[in-house]
This record gives structure tokens, C-alpha cells and sequence, in this order.
């Protein structure tokens, strides 16, 4: 029998011979990702596929998997992210946001942080239970496990829609935020994949600048979280 060994895994899959020095966050604990792995059997059958396959191949490089990222931005993800329920759901919350300071911001997202896990309570369900929310939702569903997460930021990186809670409620200091908004309308930034902690999914994240299409001003930024199996 196969014996999964996670640290071993992991590696193959992401500290490619030739790139051993990238080191990618989640691998925090062997045990964490083992407890992970033995609860799934299809991600099980998923890594012990890629690492054979990487065992037997050359790594693929970072600028290939953006590529794939970058196609999956194209034919699945642009279609919908200008939508108006979208768009108006920023606006609005970008006039309620517009003067909060960072001790203010700092404040929320602590709120939020103590409250991650209860989905009821008010500054969760103002994000995951409103019309713009339900619009991400539909297009996870509509993806069919290809898309794992949504979420929409307003002009200061605080949330505003999500399909499920995010691990925490401001975005303002991460790349999905500071590669888009604040570089630019047409900015779009392609994380590395990992461990979500929020969705439990192998994944990469796709963020870009979300813009008022009737103004042309960029508004907020979204993020779109995608399984890993969607890119092989």
C-alpha cells in the first residue's frame, strides 16, 4: 500500500527539484496537512497523482500556472464580475467606508475575527447574507467545485459580499488588494497556490480591480478562489 507521507507530498508538488528553495506558507505542520489529506479522499488520490507525475517530469513553473489561472480568468470569471448587483453593492458600502481611519478598520476586523465561525452574528451576516452574496454563490454553484470562494472588497479593502466567511474581514494590507485596486483598473494578481484557511481547499487565488463601467472609476477589487484540480 501507497503510505501518504504529506511532507514528503507537498514538496513534490511545490518545492519542485528545481525551485526547493520556494518555501509556500501552509506547510506549517506535517501533522495539520496529513489530518487534512486523510480526510479526503479525493485530494488523497489528487496528490499522490501530481506526485508521481512530478516525481517523473520537470516542475512546472510559475509562469505556467498563472497562464492556466490567467485562462480560467478569461473564459470563466470576466463574464460576471462587472455585474451591476456587484457593482452596486461597493458603491454603496464605499459611502458608508469612505471616512473610516485605520483605527476604525482595525476595530471591524478584529469584531470580525472574534465572531468567525458564528454566521449570525451581524457583521458576518451583512456580508455572506445580502443580494450580492447570493449572486457569488450562484456562480460557485454554476462552476461546479472549479470555483471555491468569492468574495468583493470595497474602495478601503473591507468586505462586502462573500459566498462563505473569509478568515478575516479587511484585505487592505494583502496582495489580492494592493496588486489591484491600488495599482489599477485593469490590474489582476495571481496568488500562489496553497491551503485556504477559509474554504479547507488546495487552491490559487485570482484578484482584480472591479470598475464602474458606467464611470469608468475603479470601485473595489474581488477575489475569486480556484481548486486546483480545475487547472490540471
Amino acid at each position: 500500500m501507497f503510505e501518504m507521507r504529506p511532507r514528503h507530498i507537498w514538496c513534490g508538488l511545490f518545492l519542485c527539484p528545481k525551485q526547493s528553495n520556494q518555501v509556500h506558507h501552509f506547510l506549517a505542520s506535517s501533522d495539520e496537512v496529513h489530518r487534512f489529506i486523510e480526510g479526503n479522499e479525493n485530494m488523497k488520490k489528487l496528490l499522490i497523482s501530481l506526485a508521481l507525475t512530478c516525481a517523473s517530469a520537470p516542475a512546472v513553473h510559475a509562469d505556467e500556472m498563472q497562464q492556466a489561472m490567467q485562462t480560467f480568468l478569461d473564459e470563466h470569471i470576466t463574464s460576471w464580475v462587472s455585474d451591476p448587483i456587484l457593482i452596486n453593492a461597493i458603491k454603496a458600502q464605499n459611502n458608508k467606508t469612505a471616512n473610516h481611519d485605520q483605527a476604525k478598520i482595525d476595530e471591524m476586523d478584529q469584531l470580525w475575527r472574534g465572531y468567525y465561525g458564528v454566521n449570525d452574528a451581524p457583521i458576518i451576516a451583512n456580508v455572506i447574507a445580502n443580494p450580492a452574496a447570493d449572486f457569488l454563490r450562484d456562480q460557485v454553484a454554476l462552476a461546479d467545485g472549479a470555483i471555491t470562494e468569492a468574495f468583493i472588497m470595497d474602495a478601503r479593502g473591507l468586505n462586502v459580499a462573500a459566498s462563505e466567511p473569509t478568515s478575516d474581514y479587511w484585505q487592505g494590507d494583502e496582495a489580492k488588494f494592493t496588486q489591484t485596486f491600488t495599482v489599477g483598473p485593469t490590474a489582476v494578481h495571481f496568488s500562489d497556490v496553497e491551503l485556504d484557511d477559509s474554504t479547507q481547499e488546495v487552491q490559487g487565488q485570482v484578484s482584480l480591480t472591479l470598475v464602474d463601467q458606467e464611470t469608468g472609476q475603479s470601485v473595489g477589487a474581488i477575489t475569486v478562489g480556484v481548486n486546483l484540480s480545475a487547472l490540471m
